[in-house]
């Protein structure tokens, strides 16, 4: 069963592929099925299926302040 990765609001994932502009860190803007997230290096923002984002993500930052608790 396909389980989804922990993502939230202001995280910053870096790409294993380079955005056109160069760039290969976004944060994101939103948080669904869909994800939108916006190039650091133009601010462009591009739409992206949740399950073909997570299979690019290289590293995921947190956003300050939104560290994991543990239940």
């Amino acid at each position: 069963m396909y389980k989804p990765m922990k993502l939230d609001l202001g995280d910053r994932v870096t790409t294993r592929k380079n955005h056109p502009c160069g760039g290969n860190t976004f944060e994101l803007t939103r948080v669904g099925m869909d994800i939108r997230m916006k190039c650091e290096t133009c601010g462009k923002e591009i739409w992206s299926a949740r399950p073909e984002l997570e299979r690019r993500i290289k590293k995921l930052e947190k956003a300050p302040g939104k560290e994991e608790v543990q239940i």
